[in-house]
This record gives C-alpha cells, sequence and structure tokens, in this order.
C-alpha cells in the first residue's frame, strides 16, 4: 500500500495533515534531523574558535559552508541520514557520518573530521535538538495559535461586554451575567496560562556521556569546557543554539523543564475544554446561533441539524493531547540510574501531543468565527426568570437590618414561578427606604449585572 491521507495511521497524517503543516517541518523526524545537525555544526564551529591548537578557525568560506548546511537541509538529506542509518543502526552516528561525507572535496574541512560530534555523547545532541524543536514549536506554532484565539476572545468579550445573559449555577437560574463577562473570564483564565507556556526556559546540556566532561578533559585536561559548553548553548543562533544552559544531569537532561512545559500547555487546554462545553451549551440554549456553510450536512438523516460539531472536535483532540501531554510530563523525568532508554521512544511523540493541541485550537477558531449572537433568546430568558432578583431584594433588606430577609424571600420564590407583579407587591411591603424602593422596583432581571460589563471591558 501507498502512503497517503487515507492509509495515514494517524489521522494528524491523514485527514488533519493540511492543518498541521507548519508544526510537521518542526516536530517530524525531519524536523528532529535538522536539529541535530544544527546542533553538530554548531558544536564543530566552536570548536574551532576555541583556540586549540590541533583545530585552527575555520576559514569565512567553510563556515559559510557548514551554516548552509543547516540553512539548506532537505528531505533528500534526511533520506540520506536514514539510508546510512540501516548500516550504523544508531540515528545520531547516522548524522555524524553524513556530515562527514559532505566534507568530501574539501581538504579543509576533511583534516578536522574527528572534531564532529568531539567528546559528545549522543543526548548531548538529542536533548539540545529537542529543545530547539520544542522551542520553535512553541514560539512559531503554538503560541500564535492560542494568541489568534485570544484575540478573537477579547474582541467578543469587549463587543459583548453590556450584552445580559441568565446565569446558570448548577444548571439553575441564577445571578445575571453579561455574554462578555463570560467570554472576559475565559480570556484571563488562557492569557495566564499563555504566559505560563512561554515563560518556561528550554534547556540544553552539552557536557558528555555521564555529565562530567569525562571525555573532554581527558583530550585537554587545562580546557574550561564547562564555560565552554554553556557558551556554544547560549549563544544565539546561528552559531550558538540560543538556549538555557543545564550544568547538572545524568547522561540525559533531567527533562523537568519538558514537564514543565508540557503541564502549562495541559493547563490552557484544560481551560479550552471548560469553554467548550460551555459554547456548546449555550449552543444548545440559543444564546447563540451558527453562521450556515453551504453543502454541509448535520444529521445523515435530520435535514434540520445544525450541530457544534467546531466545540466538539476541540474538546476530543484536547482530551487527546492532554493524556498524551500528561504522559510525558510524568514519565519523562523519570530515568534509571544514569541513563534508561524509556524516554527515547516517548519523546519521539511529542509532535503527536502538540499537533493534537494545534488541531484543537483551529476547530475553536473556527467555531468562533461561525457565532452569532441570539439577542432575542437571551433577552427571553431573562424575562422569565424574575425570581433571580429575589437576591438584590432581601440584600437590601438586611441592609436595613429587616428580620428574616433571606428566609422571607426563600418562602416566595424557591421553586415557584415569580412574575414581575409579585415581585413588585413584596418591594412596596417593605419597611425599606421609599427611594430604595423605587430603585428595587426599577430593577429588571437584565439590568441586575453588576459590574459584568466594566470588567469585560477591560479584559
Amino acid at each position: 500500500m501507498t502512503f497517503s491521507s487515507i492509509s495515514a495511521l494517524s489521522p494528524l497524517d491523514g485527514r488533519y495533515a493540511s492543518r498541521l503543516a507548519p508544526l510537521r517541518p518542526l516536530m517530524s523526524e525531519q524536523g528532529y534531523m535538522h536539529r541535530r545537525v544544527q546542533v553538530e555544526v554548531a558544536w564543530f564551529i566552536a570548536l574551532s574558535d576555541a583556540g586549540l591548537k590541533e583545530f585552527p578557525p575555520l576559514s569565512p568560506g567553510a563556515r559559510t559552508y557548514l551554516l548552509n548546511l543547516v540553512k539548506n537541509f532537505s528531505e533528500a538529506d534526511g533520506e540520506a541520514i536514514k539510508e546510512i542509518e540501516k548500516t550504523t543502526n544508531h540515528d545520531v552516528k547516522a548524522v555524524e557520518y553524513w556530515i562527514k561525507s559532505r566534507f568530501e572535496a574539501r581538504p579543509e574541512l576533511q583534516k578536522a573530521s574527528e572534531f564532529v560530534h568531539f567528546a559528545c555523547t549522543s543526548e548531548d545532541i538529542n536533548n539540545t535538538s529537542h529543545a530547539l524543536q520544542l522551542r520553535s514549536a512553541r514560539d512559531t506554532v503554538l503560541l500564535p495559535a492560542l494568541d489568534k484565539l485570544l484575540l478573537k476572545l477579547r474582541d467578543m468579550a469587549h463587543a459583548y461586554a453590556e450584552v445580559p445573559m441568565l446565569s446558570r449555577t448548577h444548571g439553575q437560574s441564577a445571578s445575571p451575567t453579561t455574554v462578555g463577562k463570560e467570554l472576559a473570564n475565559v480570556v484571563v483564565r488562557l492569557q495566564g496560562a499563555c504566559d505560563r507556556i512561554a515563560g518556561v526556559k528550554i534547556l540544553g546540556k552539552m557536557n558528555g556521556a555521564v555529565g562530567n566532561y569525562n571525555a573532554h578533559l581527558a583530550a585537554w585536561p587545562e580546557f574550561d569546557w564547562e564555560a565552554f559548553a554553556k557558551k556554544v548553548v547560549e549563544t544565539p543562533e546561528p552559531l550558538g543554539l540560543g538556549l538555557k544552559f543545564q550544568p547538572y544531569s545524568i547522561q540525559i537532561e533531567p527533562h523537568d523543564y519538558m514537564a514543565e512545559l508540557f503541564d502549562a500547555v495541559a493547563r490552557a487546554n484544560t481551560i479550552l475544554v471548560d469553554f467548550s462545553r460551555d459554547v456548546w451549551g449555550y449552543v444548545s440554549l440559543g444564546y447563540f446561533k451558527q453562521r450556515l456553510k453551504a453543502g454541509e450536512v448535520g444529521s445523515s438523516t435530520m435535514p434540520h441539524k445544525v450541530n457544534p460539531i467546531d466545540f466538539e472536535n476541540a474538546e476530543g483532540n484536547l482530551g487527546l493531547s492532554n493524556a498524551l501531554l500528561r504522559h510525558l510530563s510524568e514519565k519523562l523525568p523519570v530515568s534509571r540510574w544514569q541513563r534508561d532508554l524509556t524516554d527515547s521512544t516517548v519523546l519521539r511523540n511529542m509532535g503527536v501531543a502538540i499537533g493534537y493541541a494545534v488541531l484543537a485550537y483551529h476547530s475553536l477558531a473556527v467555531g468562533l468565527g461561525k457565532l452569532e449572537l441570539n439577542r432575542e433568546a437571551l433577552a427571553a430568558d431573562l424575562d422569565a426568570a424574575w425570581e433571580v432578583l429575589a437576591e438584590p431584594i432581601q440584600t437590601v433588606m438586611r441592609r436595613y437590618g429587616v428580620q428574616g430577609a433571606y428566609e422571607k424571600l426563600k418562602a416566595a420564590t424557591r421553586g415557584q414561578t415569580v412574575t414581575a407583579a409579585d415581585l413588585h407587591a413584596l418591594i412596596q411591603s417593605l419597611e425599606i427606604p421609599e427611594a430604595d424602593k423605587q430603585r428595587l422596583m426599577a430593577l429588571t432581571p437584565g439590568a441586575y449585572t453588576g459590574k459584568a460589563a466594566e470588567l469585560a471591558k477591560r479584559a
């Protein structure tokens, strides 16, 4: 069977392939190889500048050539590395051999070829490559997708800041709010989650087989290898990696920052699961309509259906993403003694975990773009819920020391159909100042929204 979108095992590379196109160059095996080549080249060039007698500084032409190996890395290059791996049965060694193969007909580079991967363990290359992958995915795909949602939600929060809406606590009528304020709640939560994602420091280590620079010092005992490694890790690209240096590790970087990052993404996803379910409910209540799309079918048998499928798809894919992210964050920081391989196969699924999240963000963006506010349904719901004004009435009564205020309103409203006339008669009978009576008489469910509009506008 030839590979195609309908023969793909994962829907990320099948049904949803086009939606994940920006992520694929970063988090695929091709992306992983690309970053490995980047790390090897950065280390090699840095060694040439380290002042080591046996490895003099590279010429400008050699530097340009090496940096172009990274800049122009192609799928064909990745396939060539895979071909070498068939012999080595070791993916990092295959990268090393591929780089050395590119030195042919370049005597300057051929002479220095043994400094490719010098004193490195595979994990020096892998951990920094994973870090580069994650940083790129976070900064160029994940956060921009979340920022797009934030922008849309903030716009909606401001646009609907003053549109009153009946709240529902425990599924029952409760004190009114505004549509904008409920969206603002999500904006503030999601902004906090995005800040935490952006704030995670992406770490890298370059300290050898068990983190002690053993081989490095065997070759050059007087050289400050830790300072050198830190410089390579923290120098901005392309001559360095632009990461945060990790000074302590076993053979592998401990992965704690990865756990922190994946937990932060999972937190954002959980907020969006909550939001997806709420919007689904508001569509069901008729608070939102969905714009129709020509030719689209909502049911194979019920022609009238316009289903909130974008929010349902988002909820499902957010759940898949979180299942993987939580396994990653729990498993990766655990390694037997100085190294075991259980992290290696798990790490290959980082792109899958992030991919399901990005897919969900796309669905949410599409769904939000289809929503139209149904002001008539919102107003009708409020007009049928005069009982929610029991709260302000009894609160004013308590202000003036009316005994049993809560109990009196409970007896008059709990589990009963309450009309405006019923409440007005009750208000007129109260022993409170006339000005407060008139203020309460003028109150409607739609006007009883507190600071909701103000809060929505400043989110």
